[in-house]
């Protein structure tokens, strides 16, 4: 029995050490990314500052079809994109670019203008998306989501998340045998450097162990989420627009206005708010509807989007799209990836249980380092946790 044992937590040692090793250096890269992403709100109000008119606070929102008028003035011949409606700022962004076939082939070709949602005045008339500097905050989370390399960066990071889950568990495994024998946060520190570090490494593991399970399954279902929308759209969307296969796609003359569209998506939704809006013909949407996006007003449902299709002729409503439970699982696995739903205390927490993990993820490389290094006496404790000694 006890050799049966010992073969066992061998096996699971393997495990425990091929999975940590491999994906370490990528996950400190994701943790030490992920800290800044976790206050990325209060970082861009820092760094790009909004200032808006001095208002009452139960000032009406302007008209949208009154923005879109000064857009199309200001850019004659180009087609609008889509519509971003902050709830959070008193803002509005209208996203423009020279054509369709324009930003199909390139998005940086897309540029915007902001509005002040109450006063309808424009705000800021930015350069297309190529022409603008890269920010800190793009950088950060394209090396946390992608590493510069679009779907095939999110799919390997994503296998990254899932081998640290892997080690995380098998960690659990070695562990536990030794754990009764031991009082719960017993440091060596007497003894050898290594025996130090392996018993931080063992409790900090210990501490962070269900967080770590959260953060690592849900960065996983994160990096798939482009495949997700895209088996969405070839099915559930694509079957709901069977109806208007063949049809000519209206011109943007000649489209239902969008604060048309923005109402009827409000009234089919009541209790939600509407937040965006591609336009007919967008990459993500239908030729012959504007998709509005909505989601719920609360913090643990503002996370929950449910999407609206209005037809873009007549700007009636066509219908509540459902959505998928993978989808839903996608949305629900965001907030607890980032902590941003309980406000800046959570946030606080997550980042503090960040630093735990990056001090684990150091150590355990750290002990595998130092075993390669010969040593003319090793106690035969260093290869596994601690016995109560």
């Amino acid at each position: 029995m006890a050799g049966d044992t010992g073969i066992r937590l061998k096996r699971w040692a393997w495990v425990h050490k091929w999975s940590s090793l491999v994906c370490t250096l990528f996950l400190l890269l994701i943790c030490l990314t992920g800290l800044p992403l976790i206050f990325a709100e209060e970082i861009n109000h820092w760094l790009e500052p909004h200032h808006y008119a001095d208002l009452p606070a139960d000032t009406p929102r302007a008209d949208l079809d009154g923005m879109v008028g000064q857009a199309r003035a200001l850019f004659p011949g180009q087609v609008m994109v889509s519509a971003f409606i902050d709830d959070d700022e008193p803002q509005v962004y209208l996203w423009m670019a020279p054509s369709w076939d324009a930003i199909k082939d390139d998005f940086n070709a897309a540029h915007f203008l902001r509005f002040d949602a109450r006063t309808g005045a424009v705000l800021e008339n930015s350069q297309p998306q190529g022409d603008q500097p890269t920010t800190f905050m793009e950088v950060m989370l394209h090396l946390h989501t992608d590493l510069f390399t679009g779907l095939t960066g999110e799919l390997f990071l994503g296998g990254m998340a899932l081998l640290f889950v892997v080690a995380v568990v098998s960690g659990v495994v070695l562990y536990a045998p030794f754990a009764p024998k031991d009082r719960f946060g017993t440091l060596r520190t007497g003894r050898t450097r290594r025996l130090a570090w392996l018993d931080t490494h063992n409790l900090l593991g210990v501490v962070t162990l269900a967080w770590a399970l959260v953060v690592g399954a849900t960065g996983v279902v994160n990096e798939l989420s482009t495949p997700l929308f895209g088996l969405w759209r070839m099915t559930d969307v694509a079957e709901m627009l069977k109806p208007w296969q063949g049809q000519p796609a209206p011109a943007q003359d000649a489209l239902a206005s969008l604060q048309r569209a923005f109402d009827t998506a409000t009234a089919a939704l009541p209790g939600m708010q509407v937040t965006s809006v591609d336009y007919p013909g967008a990459a993500d949407g239908s030729p012959h509807h504007y998709v509005l996006w909505a989601k719920g007003a609360s913090p643990l449902t503002s996370r929950l989007f449910s999407p609206v299709l209005v037809d873009a002729r007549s700007g009636d409503l066509s219908g509540v799209v459902a959505m998928p439970w993978y989808l839903r699982a996608l949305e629900v696995s965001r907030p607890l990836h980032f902590g941003d739903y309980g406000g800046l205390p959570l946030k606080i927490l997550w980042a503090l249980l960040d630093l735990v993990t990056i001090v684990v993820l150091g150590s355990g490389l750290y002990l595998w380092l130092v075993r390669r290094v010969p040593a003319p006496v090793r106690a035969p404790a260093d290869a596994l946790p601690s016995t109560g000694d």
